[in-house]
């Protein structure tokens, strides 16, 4: 991985309007070019929440879509070409997420895209991204349904993913909470209204139950929801050894905030979908306490190629430290690189082709081999909140 240096050129930043669908896009690219086509880029779609619920996520994934650009870019580009990343906001909504993907393909002429962050928002890209025979690499997607098509059961062949699959995910954390925490009972609290927690939901209950584990009882609620105490109350009575709450950090910060008013004290669980600096201002510090989540890297891992990402990130963005979803960004980005670069041709059927045969790619959160699903294979990470930060707890392999 090539780490930042001065020679890197800057990033030109040019905000249009998405004309005939409602979305923001704005073009990426080496100021040596000017981020024109013609003057010989290769154009890379993103469509990403940059506002809405998950705004957070979107902004974490372009930054690290954007460092992979510029030192990909710094390095000489890719075929004798530069990149121009193209980005959409889908606003947080799956029909916002479509429209995006169509004006990409249809209006930006990209050859690939990059996004969504979340696994609902994705879902609403797959269709496009199948239709116009555009390869799409989700960013934060978790869901099985993403890659594999849930009434066919048959692989979706113009799409992959950065990030590792809900069925790992929640194993992970069972398997945590029972050797880990000596946990034998839990309440799991899912979002109904997103893909990406019930898929967790439904994994964790599954190999908790698997192991011996009793889930007490299944509570839920949805997205922009803010009063959670009825079913707290209820929580509480149960009086579980843990709580899984596989939802967003929005709703999360909430929850888990009133939950220790209530004098809730067990252990919370989560995953990826807590990943952002958000969730500690909304739940404060001392609530995230004797709480825990999975993610796809920790910034405190000292292997080489985090502590490098890690570094450039930094210098790029004023000290900020990346999450995990600043790192699937970044990987989604040298995913699709890599396999233009083998692909020999930014076409988009060659470049399909390339990344179903992706294998042993280091990446920032790890080393990525695509399987038949076009899932990646990798370990996770648990982390612990302390003081309000993440702190690495263990690493999982799968």
């Amino acid at each position: 991985m090539k780490k930042i240096g001065a020679i890197i050129l800057s990033t030109v930043l040019t905000a249009v309007l998405a004309s005939g669908c409602g979305n923001n896009t704005e073009n990426s690219g080496n100021s040596a070019s000017g981020g024109n086509a013609a003057a010989g880029t290769i154009k890379i779609g993103a469509d990403l929440e940059l506002t809405g619920g998950q705004a957070s996520f979107g902004d974490s994934a372009s930054k690290g879509a954007k460092l992979a650009v510029d030192e990909i870019n710094a390095a000489g580009g890719i075929l004798g070409k530069q990149l121009e990343l193209v980005i959409a906001d889908n606003a947080s909504k799956s029909e916002e997420a479509t429209q995006a993907a169509q004006k990409l393909i249809t209006n930006d002429k990209v050859v690939t895209i990059i996004g969504a962050s979340t696994s609902t928002n994705t879902l609403g890209i797959v269709p496009v991204a199948t239709e116009k025979k555009i390869p799409l690499v989700a960013v934060g997607a978790t869901n099985p349904k993403v890659t594999v098509d849930e009434r066919s059961g048959n692989v979706n062949e113009y799409v992959f993913r950065a990030a590792f699959i809900d069925p790992f995910q929640g194993e992970v954390m069972a398997n945590f909470a029972l050797d880990s925490l000596k946990a034998k009972t839990a309440v799991i609290y899912t979002d109904t209204s997103s893909d990406y927690s019930k898929g967790l939901q439904k994994f964790f209950e599954e190999t908790f139950k698997a192991k011996g584990g009793e889930v007490l009882s299944q509570e839920s609620y949805q997205q922009k929801d803010s009063d959670f105490k009825a079913v707290l109350t209820r929580i509480k009575a149960a009086n579980p050894d843990v709580i899984y709450l596989p939802g967003y950090y929005e709703e999360v910060g909430k929850i888990v905030k009133q939950a220790r008013e209530m004098g809730i004290t067990v252990p919370f669980l989560g995953g990826d979908g807590w990943d952002s600096p958000q969730l500690a201002e909304i739940a404060g510090a001392a609530a995230l306490e004797n709480t825990f989540m999975s993610n796809h890297y920790s910034p405190e891992d000292t292997a080489t190629e985090v502590t490098s990402f890690v570094e450039a990130y930094k210098a790029a963005n004023g000290g900020a430290v990346p999450d995990g979803m600043a790192a699937l960004g970044y990987d989604a980005l040298k995913l699709v690189a890599d396999a233009i670069t083998r692909a020999g041709e930014a076409d988009p059927a060659k470049i399909t082709e390339a990344l179903a045969a992706t294998k042993d790619l280091q990446l920032a959160t790890g080393k990525i081999t695509l399987n038949e699903t076009h899932d990646p294979v990798k370990a996770a990470v648990v982390l612990k909140f302390v003081d309000g930060k993440q702190t690495f707890e263990t690493k999982v392999n799968p």
